[in-house]
Formats: structure tokens, C-alpha cells, sequence
């Protein structure tokens, strides 16, 4: 509380002045009020909430960073059970999911698994290269209808986002801006070619 509003020197002001208290304890909550309400104000406007994009984004950035490293159990089920993995990941999901093929750009499915995330059930894939280099495609529902690509640069792993019939995607790989740009539009065009409808 600031020195002009401490008990004693109101009480000081009070008996100086020859006002009553219940005009100086009127000016008090007026001010008290005003005070908090401009705070409050400033406080919901610098401390906004996170938006789909940073959420999704960290997730799914965890996940790769979890995962990624994994030589044994990167995956709940092989990318050699990829109807399975797309059957059971759809229903876990709520959506008809689509599960990308990225072997024109020489990264095998390696498989994936069920995540928890921000807007419930969350589906996680992982590719790798020959060199063994890896990308991961993470996708739950969002509220959001639709989203252009948005991009996460960091030092060593980097990520695109995308949202698509009410599902968002998080494409995440090495920050090779142009190789993780060429695996995000294979696996966006095949998302999106029957206009958001995954099989």
C-alpha cells in the first residue's frame, strides 16, 4: 500500500482537516478501487493466454525432444502396423486421421503412439532418414477451423503448425528450415487432399 494511504496519516489528514471519516474513508475506496481495477486492467492485458499455435507447438516439441532420442521404444506401435496405427490413433483421436508417406523424401514410419495433450488425445508420429535423422508429426483437435502455416525456429529443433478441419498439426525436425519446410508441404498436401477428411 503506498505511504499517502497508511492508517496514521489518514487519521493525521483526519484530524487536520476537520473532515469526517466517512468522507476520507470514501475517498480511500474510490481510490483503492480505481487503483485496482487500472491494475487488474494491465495485468489481463500483458499476461494474455497462450494461443493454439504456442500450446500445440510446445507440446509437440516436448514430445520430439522425449522421443526422439529413444533407440529401443521411440514408438507404442511399429510403422509395420501402419492400419492398425491409423484405426486405433483416429478412434483415440475422434477424427479420421490420415497417416502420411514421406518415402519419396527417404524417411521411413517408424511408428507412433498416443500422447496426452492440452485439448485431450493427442496422436504422434515418428519418420526417420538413412542418416538417421528424425521428424515427428504431432496432430489433436483444436478449435480453430483452419490455419495457414506457421513456423518455431530454436537452435537445434524446429517445428511447423498448421490446423486443419478443426485438427492441428505440428510438424517437428531438425532446424533445417528448408529440409523441415519440403517434409511439412509432402505431409500437408497429403492431410488436405480430400479437403480436411483423413483416411
Amino acid at each position: 500500500m503506498p505511504e499517502r494511504l497508511k492508517l496514521d496519516q489518514v487519521m493525521k489528514l483526519g484530524r487536520s482537516s476537520g473532515r469526517s471519516w466517512a468522507t476520507i474513508a470514501a475517498a480511500a475506496v474510490i481510490a483503492f478501487t480505481i487503483g485496482g481495477t487500472a491494475g487488474w486492467m494491465a495485468h489481463g492485458a500483458s499476461a494474455a493466454g497462450p494461443t493454439g499455435f504456442d500450446t500445440f507447438t510446445a507440446d509437440a516439441l516436448d514430445a520430439y525432444k522425449l522421443y526422439v532420442v529413444e533407440v529401443r521404444h521411440p514408438v507404442e506401435v511399429p510403422g509395420s502396423e501402419r492400419a492398425h496405427l491409423t484405426q486405433w490413433l483416429s478412434k483415440r483421436i475422434g477424427s479420421e486421421l490420415r497417416v502420411p508417406d514421406l518415402q519419396s523424401l527417404g524417411l521411413k514410419l517408424v511408428g507412433g503412439r498416443l500422447l496426452p495433450g492440452a485439448t485431450g488425445a493427442a496422436a504422434f508420429y515418428m519418420y526417420e532418414g538413412a542418416s538417421g535423422e528424425r521428424f515427428t508429426i504431432y496432430c489433436a483437435k483444436a478449435a480453430e477451423q483452419a490455419t495457414a502455416l506457421h513456423f518455431k525456429g530454436g537452435d537445434n529443433i524446429a517445428a511447423f503448425y498448421w490446423v486443419d478441419d478443426k485438427i492441428a498439426y505440428v510438424v517437428s525436425g531438425p532446424a533445417d528450415r528448408e529440409r523441415l519446410e519440403k517434409v511439412t508441404k509432402s505431409a500437408y498436401e497429403q492431410i488436405d487432399k480430400t479437403g480436411g477428411k483423413k483416411s
